[in-house]
C-alpha cells in the first residue's frame, strides 16, 4: 500500500493542480492564514466538478478556539450539511471543551448532520492535554476515519516518537493517523519510515515558495507522490 497523499486546496486551481500531479485527497479551506476557514459553498461545488479524487472540506466557523458555543453549533451543522448536499467526500472538524478534551456531545452531533461522510478529526487534536486519551475517544466513534496531527508539536517532524505511538495506538481500527503541519520535501521519506504512518498532509510544503498563501506547485506535489511511491512495500 502506497502512503496516501493530501494536498490543501484553496482555490479551483489548486485543486487541478493537486489532482492532476498525484494527491490522493484534498482538503479544502479557506483563509489559510488563519489556519483554515470554511470555505463557500461555490468553491466546494466547483472544486468537487473539478477533480475526481476525494474533496474533504474544513467546517470551522472562526479561528478564536476550538470551543464553540451553540451559535457556533449551529453555524457548523448547517455548513456540515451543506458540503454533504454538494458532493463532498468528507468533512474536518474538530471540537474542544474548556478543559482540553475531545467535545464528544458536539462531535456526536457533527456525524449526525454529517449523515454519512467521512470525518476527519483536525488539529484541535493537538491542543488536547492528552493525546493518547484524545485518540482513544476518537476510536470510539466510528464515522472518525482520520485524525490529522503534528502530535502536539508546531512540526510533526519534532514528533517522530510520539506519532509512531498514536500510529500504533490506532494500527487496525476504522480510524488512520493523518500526519501534518511542517512536513516537507526532504524530510518525508524518512519521516514516514521512522514513524510507519499511512497519509500525510501537505500544506506550504507544496506550495510555490514554500508560502502557505501561494498557489500549490504541481512539480513539488509530483515529486512527494514519487518519494512515496518508491517507499511502497
Amino acid at each position: 500500500m502506497s502512503v496516501l497523499l493530501e494536498v490543501i486546496a484553496t482555490t479551483v486551481a489548486d485543486a487541478r493542480l493537486a489532482a492532476q500531479a498525484g494527491a490522493n485527497r484534498l482538503e479544502l479551506v479557506t483563509a489559510m492564514g488563519e489556519g483554515g476557514l470554511t470555505p463557500s459553498l461555490g468553491l466546494i461545488e466547483a472544486v468537487v466538478a473539478a477533480v475526481e479524487i476525494p474533496v474533504n472540506v474544513i467546517v470551522r466557523p472562526h479561528s478564536r478556539s476550538f470551543v464553540y458555543d451553540a451559535d457556533d453549533y449551529a453555524v457548523m451543522l448547517r455548513d456540515v450539511r451543506a458540503v454533504k448536499a454538494a458532493g463532498a467526500n468528507g468533512v474536518v472538524i474538530g471540537m474542544l471543551t474548556a478543559d482540553g478534551e475531545i467535545d464528544r456531545e458536539g462531535l456526536a452531533r457533527a456525524i449526525d448532520a454529517a449523515d454519512g461522510l467521512a470525518i476527519t478529526f483536525h488539529r484541535a487534536f493537538d491542543e488536547t492535554r492528552d493525546l493518547q486519551k484524545a485518540l482513544d475517544v476518537l476510536l470510539g466513534f466510528d464515522a472518525v476515519t482520520n485524525v490529522l496531527t503534528s502530535g502536539g508539536k508546531p512540526s510533526v517532524l519534532q514528533a517522530e516518537s510520539i506519532m509512531r505511538e498514536l500510529v500504533r495506538q490506532a494500527s487496525g481500527s476504522h480510524c488512520t493517523v493523518l500526519a501534518g503541519a511542517g512536513l516537507t520535501i526532504d524530510a518525508v521519506a524518512g519521516f514516514v519510515s521512522a514513524t510507519q504512518v499511512q497519509a500525510v498532509h501537505f500544506g506550504s510544503g507544496v506550495r510555490v515558495g514554500g508560502n502557505g498563501l501561494a498557489p500549490v506547485d504541481a512539480a513539488k506535489v509530483a515529486q512527494v507522490r514519487a518519494l512515496l511511491d518508491a517507499k511502497r512495500s
